[in-house]
């Protein structure tokens, strides 16, 4: 399994996805919070992480915690505002991606984000399968009531600290899939059959090992596609891979995307 370790070992590593991605027609990605990291969005696990930095947003990842905890949910709303305020754009990673799109080979972008990044930059939403969910709608954990995440932040602006479903008035959180909290089966289904789908599959920012969203790696790798992984560091799938980039994502993808 050859990893980029040296200038001519890793140029040759990335003509050979390069020409891999250039020859399919069934393409499908498969991408974590690293292909976000240059768009200002922070990962989660490493050095400078999310949760590494800070435990209590791990904590308000946590179904129960986040129901139970009046002072947690105060805070985790706090810091939405905080993130759609710094409104994060589609970085060159994402973009690269969509020039797969664009070719009319993309089968799928199977994403672990609750960013949006990939429709914003310019995916078709229906190629688009948010494993974890998303960022921009919120969820009544009660009657289950989704609505745009800023009519609720407009109203913790203007001064409600923990809104609401006005509704029922449950407990809102953002539809993003927490701790303890069962995922989408649909979601993964077809998040399955577009890894089992495809000539070349390409993982992107993850460290692979947040399950059950990556089984679609072995799962494409058995049914007989070349996996390219391209990461900041190894991962815990690296054997599985024809081809494995360690690097900047932003730089790396479209190297190996923008093919004419």
């Amino acid at each position: 399994m050859p990893v980029s370790s040296g200038a001519s070992f890793e140029d040759s590593l990335l003509q050979s996805a390069r020409a891999q991605v250039a020859n399919a027609q069934r393409i499908t990605v498969l991408t974590g919070a690293g292909i976000s990291t240059d768009s200002g969005i922070p990962d989660f696990r490493g050095p400078k992480g999310l949760w590494t930095l800070n435990p209590d947003a791990e904590r308000a990842a946590t179904l129960q915690h986040y129901l139970d905890d009046h002072e947690l949910r105060k805070r985790s709303w706090q810091n939405r505002v905080k993130w759609i305020d710094g409104d994060p754009q589609p970085n060159d990673g994402h973009k690269a991606l969509f020039a797969l799109e664009a070719r009319g080979v993309l089968v799928a972008v199977v994403t672990q984000n609750v960013d949006e990044l990939h429709q914003r930059a310019g995916h078709d939403p229906g190629k688009v399968l948010e494993v974890h969910g998303t960022l921009h709608r919120t969820c009544c954990w009660s009657c289950k009531d989704r609505r745009p995440m800023k009519q609720a932040l407009a109203r913790v602006v203007a001064g409600e600290s923990d809104p609401k479903c006005e509704l029922c008035g449950g407990i809102l959180k953002s539809d993003t899939i927490l701790f303890g909290q069962p995922l989408d089966q649909d979601v993964m289904s077809r998040a399955l059959a577009a890894s089992s789908n495809c000539e070349v599959f390409i993982a992107v920012g993850t460290s692979l090992s947040v399950f059950p969203a990556a089984n679609t790696l072995p799962r494409a790798k058995s049914c007989g596609a070349k996996v390219i992984i391209v990461n900041g560091q190894p991962t815990e799938m690296d054997h599985y891979a024809d081809v494995v980039l360690n690097g900047e994502i932003s730089e790396i993808l479209p190297n190996i995307c923008s093919v004419v």
